[in-house]
């Protein structure tokens, strides 16, 4: 699957062509909701479109013991799927959280470039940890902190926005 996306930038289904046990379930448009996430599964990673696990597939989800949700794009799951996960305590990652990593990494490209560096793999990948780890911190420690623990959500919303007022308050703006 790495191969084929990465190098070959091929498609899933061809994936599905070359073991013919792997499921592939293309969407239907003409549905309220989507067959794929009728597939038992422990996590499930929407990556695809924004709004496409509705009310319905996050009823799907949960019915099918799905224990966590991790968005993998720009708003994959609607404010009513979010609503139903957050209300029945599932481990929700928003996109804004859970992808960070890869904004993080066009920053240290930033990094590398402006000093004129070239860092080894290894080095851009503990680097990166250490990002992603004090992401992770951030969000659940804002959640405990404004009242709703474990809520990943709300603690990626707040940071982000506590942090953008403290830019404006040290520039002077506010």
């Amino acid at each position: 699957m790495k191969h084929l996306k990465n190098i070959r930038r091929g498609r899933i289904r061809e994936y599905t062509d070359k073991y013919p046990a792997a499921v592939y379930t293309p969407a239907d448009p003409s549905l309220d909701h989507n067959p794929l996430w009728g597939h038992r599964a422990d996590c499930a990673f929407p990556c695809a479109t924004q709004n496409e696990i509705g009310e319905k597939d996050a009823y799907t989800l949960i019915n099918n013991s799905v224990k966590l949700v991790c968005e993998g794009a720009n708003m994959p799951c609607s404010s009513e799927a979010i609503a139903i996960f957050l209300g029945k305590k599932l481990l929700f990652a928003p996109g804004k959280a859970a992808n960070a990593g890869g904004v993080a990494v066009s920053g240290l490209e930033m990094v590398q470039n402006s000093m004129r560096l070239s860092w080894l793999g290894e080095e851009v990948d503990e680097r990166l940890r250490i990002i992603v780890r004090e992401i992770h911190r951030t969000c659940l420690e804002t959640a405990e902190q404004y009242g709703t623990p474990g809520n990943y959500l709300n603690g990626a919303n707040i940071a982000g926005f506590v942090k953008v007022v403290n830019a404006m308050v040290d520039q002077g703006v506010v």
